[in-house]
């Protein structure tokens, strides 16, 4: 059985809102791990029979390790009801303590477990909902098709999780990183341009300025991203030209869908040409400024072989893509 006191004095310092006075944390100090664990499963299953069925237990064993746990500190950390647990405002202090020491003994057994030869266990990438949708998922087959023994956690949207407290393990962003102990490598550039199906412009016309788009229907990701700030340039700037008809999508996986079934002129980023040829563009001369796409990982993990297995095989992946971009314009 693991004591917690050693575990609890390295990480003290990263939960000053668990901190609620000495003679409490004393109390915390001498808990054991086994007690923390049942109750980090238990408000994260929000059940206790989940909760027992994640731990090979039973539910009373659950049930009587939480209760004693709840003695030990002489606090309440759940509310009991019909419908399940909820955590109460000590358990939620709590749990926030367990869950980032469970994020932390994750990554230190991964970075364990790397081999010299073999690239195995679960690598945790973030993105955007578009870029991962459009973009990196339809490649990760050769990845695995490489290391065979990897387990991707693709993480989609928009929020900028936050790597240095390993929310991820990498990132692909479309701006670059501003955290200085991250390791960042510029990937490519894409433009935000105009595109529509060839139906949608055989009924209702092809666009030859600005002005004509209010004959149209535009379809744009909201101005509030968070990550593309160029995007939402070209956007505000279109909708200076009084665009009666408007279509707004959280994601450019919602847009590039709400195109092709042809309900009108789509801004959407330039790399979705590759998948989807047949679109064409609308307004040439029309497009956002460059938006850099950047890997980044933290700094802790530049000899992990995971990292270094994802980024060679997105590195790849991108002088392939230019190539291909190069085909389709000759």
């Amino acid at each position: 059985m693991i004591h917690l006191k050693r575990n609890l004095a390295s990480h003290i310092l990263f939960f000053p809102k668990f901190y609620y006075g000495l003679a409490e944390f004393s109390k915390v100090a001498e808990m054991d791990w086994d007690k923390l664990r049942i109750f980090h499963a238990v408000a994260d299953a929000g059940s206790l029979t989940h909760a027992g069925d994640t731990l090979h237990l039973s539910q009373s064993a659950v049930s009587r390790q939480v209760r004693a746990l709840e003695e030990s500190l002489n606090t309440t950390l759940f509310h009991r009801h019909a419908r399940g647990l909820i955590l109460t405002e000590q358990g939620e202090l709590l749990f926030e303590a367990t869950r980032s020491m469970s994020k932390r003994l994750d990554a230190a057994a991964a970075r364990i477990r790397d081999s010299e030869e073999e690239v195995f266990g679960e690598l945790r990438v973030t993105t955007t909902l578009g870029f991962g949708t459009l973009w990196l998922a339809p490649r990760l087959n050769k990845l695995y098709a490489q290391h065979p023994d990897l387990n991707i956690d693709l993480m989609l949207e928009e929020k900028v999780l936050d790597l240095p407290m390993r929310e991820a393990d990498a990132a692909i962003r479309m701006k670059e990183p501003s955290q200085a102990d991250l390791i960042r490598k510029r990937l490519m550039s894409v433009r935000i341009r105009l595109f529509a199906t060839p139906a949608y412009i055989e009924q209702h016309g092809t666009p030859e300025s600005m002005e004509d788009l209010s004959d149209h229907r535009l379809i744009y990701q909201r101005t509030e991203s968070i990550q593309v700030g160029a995007s939402s340039s070209l956007t505000s700037e279109l909708l200076t030209y009084d665009i009666p008809s408007r279509l707004t999508v959280n994601n450019y996986f919602g847009v590039l869908q709400t195109v092709l079934n042809d309900l009108g002129i789509g801004v959407l980023p330039d790399y979705v040409v590759e998948e989807y040829p047949h679109l064409v563009r609308i307004l040439p001369d029309v497009e956002s400024d460059e938006v850099p796409v950047y890997l980044a990982y933290p700094e802790e993990l530049r000899h992990s072989k995971r990292i270094q297995a994802f980024r060679d095989f997105v590195q790849d992946e991108i002088v392939d893509y230019r190539k291909h971009l190069r085909e389709l314009s000759t």
